[in-house]
C-alpha cells in the first residue's frame, strides 16, 4: 500500500523527533496551552500604549472605568484578542482538514475559494449598499464564503468519480480567479468602496469588538466542535482513497462532510478578520511534524497553536511598526512565503 504523503509530512527533518505515545503528546498540548496564555496576556499587553500585567489583570478581574490603560484593554485589545484566538484556531483546523480531505500537502482554506468569495460579497455590498461598519460586512462575507464553497463543491462533484481532490483543487483556482477578477473591477469602478474594505482585504485584527466575535462565534464553534469530532476518520482519508475504502469507510460522504465544516468555519473567520493567509497552511505541517499523522492528536494541538501563531503574528505588527502597526495578514505572509518554499524544496517529487 502506498504511503501518503501527509503520513510522511516533513520526514525529512523531523523523523526521530516525532512524539510518541499518549503522555508525551499530552504534555506537548499542555505547553502549547502555557505558550497560548502568556501569547494572550502579551496580547493585551502590547500597543501603542504601554500597559502593565497589572492593569491587565485588573481590566479582567477588577475594572476601573477611570483608569485609561484599563479601557484601553477592556474596549479594544480583549476584544482583538478573543477574535484572533477564534479565527486562528478555526483557520488552523480548516487547514488540516483539507489538507486530510485532498491529500494535497499544500492545501490550505483557500483552496475552497472561501477568501475569493467572502472578498466578492463584501465588496459588492459595499459598492451597491455603501456599508461602512464591520457588523455590516460580516453577513455578506459569511454568505459569499459559503457560496463560493458550495458553487467550487459542485464543479468539482460534477463528471465521473464525484469530487476527486484533483478536481476540488481546480474548481477553486478556478472559482477564486474569477471572483478575484470582479473583485478588483469593482473596486476600480469605486474608489471609496476600496478606502472602506481596504484593511479587511489584507486581514486585520484592529477594530473588531465583541459584536462581530458574537456574530461569528457560533459558526465558529459549530465547525470546530465537528471538525474536532473527525479526527479518526481524517486519519484513515488521509492514507488514500483505496486504503479508507477497504476499511468500509464512505469517503464522498465524509469528504463532504470536511468541505462543509471547512467551508462553515473559514467563512466565518474571514467575514470576521479577512482573508489569513499562510495560517491553515502552516499550522498543521508544524503539528504533524511533531506529533505525526495522527489526526486525533493534531487536531486539539491546532486548536491551541493556530490562535498562538496568529497572536504572535498580531503582536509581531505592533512592534515593528511602533506607533502604527501592521495588519496581521501581511506579517502572517513574510512569515509564511518563506516557510512555503522551504516546504515545497523539501518535498520535491512527492507525488500529492
Amino acid at each position: 500500500m502506498p504511503t501518503s504523503p501527509l503520513a510522511t509530512d516533513l520526514s525529512s527533518t523531523t523523523h526521530g523527533r516525532r512524539l510518541s505515545g499518549g503522555v508525551a503528546r499530552a504534555g506537548l498540548l499542555l505547553l502549547a496551552t502555557g505558550a497560548l496564555a502568556l501569547t494572550a496576556l502579551l496580547s493585551l499587553r502590547v500597543g501603542s500604549v504601554a500597559v502593565s500585567s497589572r492593569d491587565v489583570l485588573g481590566a479582567l478581574f477588577a475594572y476601573a472605568p477611570e483608569s485609561y490603560e484599563q479601557t484601553v484593554v477592556r474596549a479594544l485589545r480583549l476584544p482583538r484578542t478573543i477574535v484572533g484566538a477564534g479565527v486562528g484556531a478555526a483557520l488552523a483546523l480548516a487547514g488540516a482538514g483539507m489538507q486530510a480531505a485532498t491529500r494535497n500537502p499544500l492545501a490550505e482554506p483557500a483552496l475552497l475559494g472561501v477568501n475569493s468569495g467572502a472578498a466578492f460579497a463584501i465588496v459588492t455590498a459595499v459598492y451597491l449598499g455603501h456599508l461602512a461598519h464591520p457588523l455590516q460586512h460580516i453577513w455578506f462575507g459569511f454568505l459569499g464564503g459559503l457560496g463560493s464553497a458550495a458553487l467550487v463543491y459542485a464543479i468539482g462533484s460534477a463528471g465521473p468519480g464525484g469530487a476527486t481532490p484533483v478536481k476540488l483543487a481546480l474548481a477553486g483556482m478556478v472559482v477564486s480567479a474569477l471572483l478575484g477578477s470582479w473583485t478588483t473591477a469593482l473596486l476600480l469602478l469605486d474608489q471609496q468602496a476600496l478606502e472602506v474594505v481596504r484593511f479587511w482585504l489584507v486581514g486585520s485584527l484592529a477594530g473588531r469588538d465583541l459584536g462581530v466575535f458574537r456574530a461569528v462565534s457560533p459558526f465558529l464553534l459549530a465547525g470546530i466542535g465537528g471538525m474536532l469530532l473527525l479526527g479518526r476518520h481524517l486519519t484513515v482519508l488521509s492514507l488514500g482513497e483505496e486504503a479508507a475504502r477497504s476499511l468500509g469507510m464512505h469517503t464522498g460522504r465524509v469528504r463532504a462532510l470536511v468541505v462543509g465544516l471547512v467551508a462553515l468555519m473559514t467563512g466565518a473567520a474571514v467575514a470576521a478578520a479577512g482573508p489569513i493567509g499562510f495560517v491553515g497552511l502552516a499550522v498543521p505541517h508544524m503539528v504533524r511534524g511533531l506529533v505525526g499523522p495522527d489526526y486525533r492528536w493534531v487536531l486539539p494541538l491546532c486548536l491551541v497553536t493556530g490562535p498562538l501563531v496568529l497572536l504572535g503574528a498580531d503582536i509581531l505588527g505592533r512592534v515593528l511598526a511602533r506607533p502604527g502597526e501592521l495588519p496581521v495578514g501581511i506579517v502572517t505572509a513574510l512569515l509564511g512565503a518563506p516557510f512555503l518554499i522551504a516546504l515545497a524544496r523539501r518535498r520535491r517529487g512527492v507525488e500529492p
